[in-house]
């Protein structure tokens, strides 16, 4: 039951809550109050502003890329053959539209290659090298330099898929061969008898690779860096972020020898990019690399007029 004494306590309690909800609400502490948060208010609204007129300058700039993309890119890529090789953590989106601008850029497609988790787990890399050295093209000779298991299966798939100025891709059996032996060693996927030899390789990978990642994302470098260098050139590209941490573009960038052998576009995701790709292209036939997009290390958003890096 309860007391009289505690029946007071209560309703003064009561009153003292009114009597303070009033003091806040019409004296100087609730003024001041109110001050602090309509100033709050207006910064929030004042930013929000902000933000909308960004997104919507970009928005604008996007429609704008898109609609002038397909003239810009148009024939640029004439007379040559691209090979399209994924990364496991390429984006569907991204690899049709890299496929899609290729397309319209006048290139042939010469077939996708995706590269397996197991192809980027370290306790594999032996059995990887073992598979290479076993299919190595009869009169081919890998690179001496090139040691890790990463440079060693892009200088072999180059050697099987891709040709250069001065050199010819494997034989159709010896291309056969060596691409179902990484297939059946699980290393690599591709559909039947749909890649041919290519002049040029694009290697698509997606966001930023983890902490966790360990050296996966080196080897996806050294990989599309070795490739590259046995046809007329190869791009590197991936989503925005792929620049940072240990990711493959992020590698390539840190490394002088692998950033003069392949190019790189950071953004790939956005209608610039996949324009810059394939202006990335071009200039690659043309013997000129560059580090293209926003994120850390590009040398220029895109390509200039004269397939060189923009300033």
């Amino acid at each position: 039951m309860i007391s009289l004494r505690q029946h007071a306590i209560s309703l003064v309690a009561v009153f003292l809550a009114l009597a303070l909800g009033l003091f806040l609400g019409s004296g100087f502490v609730g003024d001041r109050v109110n001050s602090m948060t309509g100033t709050s208010r207006d910064r929030i609204g004042d930013l929000e502003e902000q933000r909308d007129d960004l997104n919507a300058k970009l928005n604008a700039a996007n429609s704008f890329d898109l609609a002038i993309g397909p003239r810009l890119i148009a024939n640029t890529l004439r007379g040559q053959s691209v090979l399209v090789v994924t990364a496991p953590n390429a984006a569907e989106a991204d690899v049709d539209a890299v496929k899609e601008n290729i397309s319209g850029a006048g290139a042939r497609f010469a077939g996708q290659i995706a590269l397996s988790e197991s192809l980027l787990s370290d306790q594999n890399a032996e059995q990887l090298r073992t598979i290479v050295d076993q299919t190595i093209p009869p009169g081919a000779i890998l690179r001496a330099e090139l040691t890790d298991s990463g440079s060693r299966a892009g200088d072999l798939l180059g050697t099987l898929v891709l040709s250069g100025k001065s050199t010819r891709p494997a034989s159709s059996a010896d291309r056969r061969t060596g691409l179902a032996a990484l297939r059946d060693g699980g290393f690599i996927d591709y559909a039947n008898n749909a890649v041919t030899p290519a002049d040029l390789m694009v290697v698509v990978t997606g966001d930023e690779f983890g902490p966790d990642s360990g050296a996966q994302g080196a080897l996806v470098a050294r990989l599309a860096a070795a490739a590259s260098v046995r046809g007329v050139g190869g791009v590197l590209v991936g989503r925005t972020g792929s620049a940072n941490g240990g990711s493959p573009i992020a590698v390539v960038r840190a490394d002088p020898s692998l950033a003069n052998a392949v190019s790189t576009v950071d953004n790939v995701d956005q209608p610039t990019g996949l324009i810059t790709t394939v202006l990335a292209l071009a200039a690659e036939g043309k013997g000129a690399t560059g580090s293209y997009g926003t994120g850390a290390g590009a040398t220029a958003v895109t390509v200039g007029a004269d397939g060189k890096p923009a300033a």
